[in-house]
């Protein structure tokens, strides 16, 4: 066997078995197969296709790559959630000590943001003190003790799987369904959870822009979960305009706190809810949403949803007076009003562009390497549909980066498209996947 006639064959269109993909996987993280041999494996991938069994050996080539983390010392039944993808995504911040109080086991490791998505892991290192470097004794500890920590994912974990996808990077081969699908799930996949709750974004801030797209995506990657003994459910969800009304990652975990105080936005809300209740009916502690979401807003109404924020910021070294206080959340020192230029209704809000203006305010980093300024960030005052005055307030943006300023108070307000108002109201949950639908 050799990389030469692997590659003919998936030029050809012709399925490749087990051992070739494992073959190729393992050469590649070994530098024996090259960068130009893998590019050119790849495009032919995005061309010719995938079919499940294929990208099922190679999701599991990925989870080989590395370690796995044994939960089984974990009590409980153990959960994780997962988002594709967006602006101002915050709901790991608020459906985990949502599910921590009613008392599942979320078990979650993270990343760092790249690009104009922001990472769980730069928003919850604003709380002073916060660890995310936990050992595996700790994770497991901390979640038998409390039922919830959220940790950095190792280099060891599907090392494969980063290989390849800085490879995928900068050779346009990022947006093929099962690539995608495949290296989603060998890092969810290498945790030994038993529920899977997987966010795919749909719309223009995100890798999916059409519902058809992203269904096909949510069916590749339930019947992988069910295929690797995790029950997989997929929920989409617009990502058409920004998630909440906070980007950033001081702005967005204040903004978490006050979803769990029963104060923040209703989209925030809504989908958090959503992604809560379908766990609980996957779990079997509640028998329908009605159900699930009583459960839920008591756990919100008596403060037991936040306290679990504040038990895992205090286990994992952080400050818990943040969440008592969030004056303490440290905000970049220059800060700029952004007003609009016109009247009417607004029509569109540019996900993507107010994700890119955020990352060049400091809010995020374009390589892994570049710092992030924790307290830079964009604060929306209005979200679509809402009516607009000439002069009234759009957003707030928070930067040390004085040279970047006016031309990001312009990028900000060609953002916002104001017109007429629109036929159709904005819709948040745009639909769902699960076993029975693949």
């Amino acid at each position: 066997m050799n990389i030469q006639s692997i590659l003919e064959k998936k030029k050809k269109g012709l399925k490749l078995n087990k051992d070739e993909i494992f073959y190729f996987v393992e050469g590649y993280l070994k530098d024996e197969v090259k960068d130009y041999q893998a590019s050119a494996l790849l495009m032919a991938i995005c061309i010719r296709g995938l079919d499940f069994e294929e990208t099922s050996h190679l999701t599991e080539a990925m989870i080989k790559s590395g370690d796995t983390v044994d939960l089984e010392e974990v009590e409980g039944e153990k959960v994780d959630k997962h988002s594709t993808g967006g602006v101002g995504d915050t709901t790991t911040l608020v459906v985990g000590p949502l599910l921590a109080s009613c008392g599942l086991a979320f078990t979650k490791l993270s990343g760092r943001g790249l690009g104009h998505t922001g990472g769980t892991l730069d928003k919850l290192e604003s709380i002073a003190g916060f660890r995310i470097d936990l050992s595996r004794e700790e994770f497991i500890r901390n979640i038998n003790d409390i039922k919830i920590a959220i940790m950095g994912q190792t280099a060891t974990i599907a090392p494969a799987d980063k290989k390849i996808y800085a490879l995928r990077d900068v050779t346009a081969t990022v947006d093929d369904k099962s690539l995608i699908a495949s290296s989603i799930m060998s890092k969810k996949l290498a945790i030994g959870s038993d529920i899977l709750l997987l966010d795919v974004k749909v719309g223009s801030g995100s890798f999916m822009k059409t519902v058809e797209e992203a269904e096909a995506l949510g069916a590749t990657m339930v019947k992988l979960g069910y295929e690797f003994g995790r029950k997989t459910y997929v929920l989409l969800s617009n990502m058409d305009e920004p998630l909440g009304y906070a980007v950033g990652n001081s702005l967005e975990v204040i903004e978490a706190i006050d979803t769990l105080r029963g104060q923040g936005p209703a989209d925030l809300k809504e989908l958090s809810m959503a992604i809560c209740s379908k766990i609980l009916l996957l779990s079997g502690i509640s028998s329908d949403r009605k159900e699930a979401e009583k459960l839920l807003q008591e756990k919100i109404d008596s403060g037991e949803a936040l306290e679990k924020f504040k038990e895992m910021v205090s286990a994992q070294g952080g400050d818990p007076s943040y969440i008592d206080d969030v004056s303490k959340f440290e905000l970049s020192a220059i800060k700029r009003e952004v007003l609009s230029t016109g009247a009417g209704y607004i029509k569109e809000i540019k996900a993507l562009q107010i994700g890119e203006i955020a990352k060049e305010l400091g809010a995020g980093r374009a390589t892994k390497e570049d710092s992030v300024d924790l307290g830079a960030g964009i604060l929306l005052n209005k979200k679509i549909d809402d009516p607009v005055e000439e002069g009234e307030l759009l957003a707030t943006l928070y930067t040390q980066r004085e040279s970047i300023l006016e031309s990001a108070v312009k990028d900000l307000q060609s953002a916002f498209v104001i017109g007429d108002k629109n036929q159709q109201k904005y819709e948040l949950l745009l639909g769902e996947v699960g076993r029975e639908d693949v």
